[in-house]
């Protein structure tokens, strides 16, 4: 969700209140609901969420069950906090957001297929998942790789599977739809500009998280068996330019950078992708729509190709 599409005359949810001292078992179960509810604390003087329905009914609740607990509750309506700007208060809810996904993504990582136990710790770490998406309101660049983590752990088949594949033939792949998923960053924004470039020149994009539900259409840089995806130790760019045979020496170069940012491994020691992924993240952030941000990467990387001598 983006806060653009909220009304601006109400951005923000606030929840003050107060308990008697005396309540203190009442104020602990009152605090894990507000953690749960993946409430922003506001030094001291109350609690923030987007203003939302499902938000809005769940801080009332809780009003009511404080009040019930002889406290003084109020839930706010919310423009602005003069010193707290929309953007500043988002990132503060994705930084939120960022230790769960950390200690799941090393849990799911810990998943063993062949130990006792595997498909129930999977389905654990899926509700988990569930559990600190749901409060994910803006989106932390880590679900994506929690989402990846998830993926890998219930298809090591299919893993192996991808990096055996050979090569494909661009006669198959002319005046194609071509899938990816929502939020384009720098793998599938750089991927988008390598196949309109490259491979398919009428190419169209669309965004989804099912490709089943366009069986038309290419997947590229998804979580699934089919189309084209992380293989081995490549991103999606350079699995690409593998299947496609590309001999082109700077798209080699644009490659090294585009692995170096989206994988974070610092590989080739190139900077160029990581600058460009930090201004995606940054449009991204303003709500801007996912087409016009694969634009805008896609230029960026056409900028960065003509910059190569």
């Amino acid at each position: 969700m983006d806060i653009t599409t909220i009304p601006e005359s109400a951005r923000w949810l606030l929840l003050i209140f107060s308990l008697p001292s005396k309540k203190a078992s009442q104020r602990v179960g009152i605090w894990r609901k507000l953690q749960k509810y993946g409430t922003l604390s506001l030094r001291n003087s109350g609690y923030v969420l987007p203003n939302m329905p499902m938000n809005q009914e769940r801080l009332e609740w809780l009003a009511t069950a404080i009040r019930g607990f002889k406290g003084e509750a109020s839930v706010l309506q919310v423009q602005s906090i003069d010193d707290l700007p929309s953007d500043v208060l988002k990132e503060r809810f994705r930084k939120e957001r960022e230790p769960d996904y950390t200690a799941l993504i090393r849990e799911i990582q810990q998943l063993k297929p062949s130990e006792p136990g595997f498909s129930t710790r999977l389905a654990r770490s899926k509700r988990r998942f569930a559990e600190i998406a749901e409060i994910d309101f803006f989106d932390s660049p880590l679900k994506a790789k929690a989402e990846e983590a998830l993926y890998k752990a219930e298809h090591p088949a299919v893993r192996l599977e991808r990096t055996r594949k050979g090569m494909a033939s661009k006669v198959e792949y002319q005046n194609r739809v071509w899938i990816t998923r929502p939020r384009p960053g720098i793998d599938r924004a750089s991927s988008a500009w390598l196949i309109r470039r490259f491979i398919d020149s009428k190419a169209t994009f669309l965004f989804g998280s099912d490709p089943k539900a366009h069986p038309e259409a290419v997947p590229f840089d998804m979580y699934q068996a089919a189309g084209f995806g992380h293989e081995g130790e490549n991103c999606t760019f350079e699995t690409l330019c593998a299947r496609f045979g590309m001999t082109d020496k700077k798209v080699r170069l644009i490659g090294q950078a585009i692995h170096d940012a989206d994988l974070d491994d610092e590989k080739f020691g190139r900077t160029e992708g990581i600058t460009i992924n930090q201004i995606l993240k940054g449009w991204a952030k303003q709500g801007i729509p996912d087409e016009e941000l694969l634009r805008r990467g896609m230029d960026l990387i056409e900028g960065l190709y003509h910059s190569i001598a």
